[in-house]
């Protein structure tokens, strides 16, 4: 396997630190890199379809809420890790676009429901297609087995931070 900027800074510091386990510096400084290379593959997935990153997370919460799609402002904030002042932002960004409906939540007079628009779900639905062809491409190395691996130690890896 080729060597990378990883390898380069592990050497380094190994040579300035030889008393350390540099491991985890193995595991997580390629993580991070790979962090911020999926960040561009993904921005790129929605820029082809006219959307940014955060329009992709309040439609996609939406869209995975199945018929009506529609949640309340509390949900989309539980599902997005947002504010509630960010929620309304995005919201009202969203509704100016005409990717989403705010309707009175006739359940709570004094709530609302965010709805997804057909301009919307057409929206979510697109980007989530070139988001996943983008993110096979960058798979298609991996052997099958290896990509089930992988998915199984980074969901261990993620269990203690959840």
């Amino acid at each position: 396997m080729e060597r990378d900027e990883v390898d380069e800074l592990v050497e380094a510091w190994g040579r300035e630190r030889s008393d350390l386990d540099l491991a985890p510096v193995e595991v997580f400084s390629r993580l991070t890199r790979l962090d911020r290379l999926l960040d561009r593959e993904r921005r790129a997935a929605f820029a082809a379809v006219g959307i940014e990153p955060w329009e992709f997370d309040v439609l996609a919460a939406l869209r995975r809420a199945g018929e009506p799609y529609q949640l309340t402002p509390g949900a989309l904030l539980r599902q997005t890790l947002v504010t509630s002042g960010t929620m309304t932002n995005r919201v009202d960004r969203l509704v100016a676009r005409d990717l989403v409906d705010r309707l009175p939540d006739p359940r709570d007079r004094r709530g609302v429901l965010v709805r997804l628009t057909a301009a919307g779900r057409r929206n979510v639905d697109d980007a989530f297609e070139s988001l996943l062809d983008r993110e096979r491409s960058l798979l298609a190395a991996l052997p099958p087995d290896d990509r089930d691996s992988l998915a199984r130690l980074l969901k261990l890896l993620m269990g203690p931070l959840a």
